[in-house]
């Protein structure tokens, strides 16, 4: 013999046993559906958001700035570029660098033509060889912006 009360199963054994049921047979089933249905759309928004995300270009091997002539240098420290402006002539190279305690940046050149690792302490060079405007910023911190004018 078998009696259901307030969720719980009771069978007719003689231990009289009392089990609760499964979450699933307690919860109204309007509920489950709510809860389903909600679950769907986080993963369908998760999947879009996702896939908006664009990866970072391949990184492009740092200069030697010892042999190199390095017109200017950026500070990468207290999440920003320090000057974030920067003007140089074709030839010329400019050294970022890394000086944020723990925390990682990059630069990353709109265009692909400069890129470097992520790093929390070192530098980066890279020499311009043709004059025009270079966006760059850091992947991981998009409010970071910076410009190389090459003329």
């Amino acid at each position: 013999m078998v009696n259901a009360h307030a969720g719980f199963t009771t069978s007719g054994d003689a231990a009289g046993a009392v089990s609760a049921g499964s979450a699933a047979e307690r919860m109204p089933r309007a509920r489950r559906t709510a809860l389903t249905l909600a679950a769907a759309l986080i993963s369908v928004l998760l999947v879009v958001l996702l896939s908006g995300c664009s990866s970072k270009p391949p990184v492009v091997a740092s200069a030697d700035a010892a042999s190199v002539d390095v017109a200017a240098t950026i500070t990468v420290k207290d999440m920003a570029f320090s000057p974030a402006e920067v003007t140089i002539k074709p030839g010329q190279a400019v050294t970022w660098v890394f000086d944020d305690g723990v925390v990682k940046h990059d630069v990353v050149a709109a265009d692909g033509s400069f890129v470097s690792e992520l790093m929390a302490q070192g530098s980066y060079t890279h020499v311009f060889t043709e004059a025009g405007s270079f966006d760059y910023g850091c992947s991981p911190h998009p409010r970071m912006l910076g410009v190389v004018t090459v003329e």
